[in-house]
Formats: C-alpha cells, sequence, structure tokens
C-alpha cells in the first residue's frame, strides 16, 4: 500500500472531529510547499522534505504534530508545548484538543521553517545551548601544573570529568577540607581517574 493510502486510511478511521483537523493539517503542510513528501512511519502519517520532517499522531482526546527538528525552529506564537524528556532530542509537539482551532498562520509559519531548516542540512546539534566555559579554581590548577604526569591526564579528560573535580573543589566549606579535597584530587587525576569513576560500572 502507498504512504498516500496508508494515511487517507489512517485519517478515515478518527474520530469526525480529529478526521477533520488531520484533513486540515495535511493540507496546510502541502501548501507550504509542493514538493513535501507523504510517507507512513511509527503507524502514522510523515511528512519529509530533504529527510524527516513532521509527523501527524492521532490519541484518543488530542491530535500531536511532531516536528522533529523544532528545537531549531523560532515558536513566535507559542504552538509547542511545554518540551518533555523524549523532546531533548530535538523534537517540538503541537498539541490540538477536541473543540480547538489551529492556528493557521502560526502553524504554516512553523511548516516553512522546518522546510528551510532541512533544506539548509542543519542539524539538531545547533540547537544545543553553548556549554559555559569551565573556571577551574587557581589553587587546583596551581597543584596540577606541578606535577607532570597529572597536568597530562587532565588535559585528557573531558569537560564532565573535569566539571566534577572542580565542583569538588569549590563545594568545601572550610579551608582545610579545600586543601585536603586538592590533595586527593591530586592523588587521583595523577592515577587519570575520574571523581565519580569508582561509583561508575
Amino acid at each position: 500500500m502507498l504512504p498516500q493510502e496508508q494515511i487517507n486510511l489512517y485519517i478515515a478511521e478518527q474520530p469526525e472531529w480529529q478526521r477533520k483537523v488531520l484533513v486540515r493539517l495535511r493540507q496546510l503542510i502541502h501548501s507550504v510547499d509542493e514538493t513535501v513528501e507523504e510517507n507512513w512511519r511509527w503507524n502514522s502519517p510523515a511528512f519529509d522534505h530533504d529527510g524527516i520532517m513532521i509527523g501527524l499522531h492521532g490519541f484518543k482526546t488530542f491530535v500531536s504534530v511532531w516536528f522533529h527538528k523544532g528545537a531549531l525552529l523560532k515558536d513566535t506564537h507559542k504552538l509547542f508545548d511545554k518540551p518533555e524528556k523524549d523532546e531533548d532530542k530535538g523534537i517540538r509537539k503541537y498539541k490540538l484538543n477536541e473543540g480547538e482551532a489551529i492556528d493557521e498562520k502560526a502553524f504554516v509559519d512553523l511548516v516553512k521553517q522546518a522546510v528551510k531548516v532541512n533544506a539548509s542540512g542543519a542539524k539538531l546539534t545547533d540547537a544545543r545551548p553553548t556549554r559555559k566555559t569551565l573556571v577551574v579554581p587557581q589553587d587546583l590548577e596551581s597543584v596540577l601544573h606541578k606535577d607532570e604526569a597529572a597536568w597530562e591526564h587532565w588535559e585528557k579528560f573531558n569537560y564532565t570529568h573535569k566539571k566534577e573535580y572542580v565542583e569538588w573543589v569549590t563545594d568545601a566549606k572550610q579551608e582545610e577540607t579545600r586543601k585536603r579535597r586538592i590533595a586527593q584530587a591530586l592523588e587521583m587525576i595523577r592515577e587519570g581517574l575520574g571523581k565519580e569513576d569508582k561509583h561508575r560500572v
């Protein structure tokens, strides 16, 4: 069965209010760009343009539109729901409940953006915020610098490993505690161990 036929059948099987919403959403997507391709993915309608782009899903009480690179889009009209755990990947969802009208102008704007994003080859990594520069305390850095083996390992550590040590040292409330932690850190780093390695399996 062709994707278009599967989508037709899928829409026909939904409650009347969902059928109307799904049909209109489908029309609006195609109105943006005639080259948008229909596909059948994850047992639901999918619309692709230079790669995966939008998915439509009919649930019991609502219709959900998944923008697979939604994190890269400017949702100026606030259509997207608050991101959930799975949306760390970049998915953003526009949810329509029964009786709720489609904000057609805002929806079309999002589809236009989605087409441009895919056409540009942009990746979801482009949406991730820039990681803060890690500020290493001077006393810790000074001790590491004086030990060749420790400094060599420190330079090879990833951001997370370094951050764990920095936070451990800076969280010390007393000066003596801080000095003791720096000394312990030096020993562990010299061995090439991350602060939490002993807890990792």
